[in-house]
């Protein structure tokens, strides 16, 4: 059998830069706690996904734990936790502590929906998670577009 002799072409060169460095980013996803909120989850899932990123979804109901394996199994670039029913901080307490003890230190983390008080002033509720070792912060209504815009900057995909 005679087999032609073709040159290498790296794929590289069939991608935008853009693409090329969104192709090994990862992100864990999931919804923290006793929270069992799935469709925004699942939106989330599917936005991130068109955008090139690489979604490892652990769903809703995930302990701190859960998202910790994830993000080592999968060697994963940030996590990023949802929360609407409210509980967010109490579920998030020592999340960044943990992500160092577990050797991921540089990992990005997330947070975003309704994290705290109703009541509370928002900027309030923000420092409070920036204190607990979050690298973004997002309100209620953020749309999802906004998390990828700062996931490409944080990833200095777009400069």
């Amino acid at each position: 059998m005679y087999i032609k002799n073709f040159s290498y072409i790296p794929i590289y060169k069939y991608l935008d830069l853009e693409e090329l460095k969104m192709a090994k980013k990862k992100i864990v996803i999931g919804v923290i706690g006793s929270d069992c909120h799935t469709v925004g989850n699942k939106i989330i899932h599917s936005k991130l996904e068109e955008n090139g990123f690489d979604v490892i979804n652990i769903g809703a109901l995930s302990p701190q734990i859960d998202f910790i394996n994830a993000a080592l199994e999968s060697n994963s670039d940030a996590i990023i936790v949802s929360s609407i029913y409210g509980y967010g901080e109490l579920d998030c307490q020592g999340i960044r502590e943990k992500c160092d003890e577990y050797g991921l230190k540089n990992i990005l983390l997330y947070i975003g929906g309704n994290i705290g008080s109703n009541s509370e002033e928002w900027e309030k509720t923000k420092k409070r998670f920036k204190e607990m070792g979050f690298d973004r912060i997002y309100k209620p209504g953020t749309p999802i577009e906004e998390t990828i815009i700062d996931l490409k900057k944080d990833f200095e995909v777009e400069k």
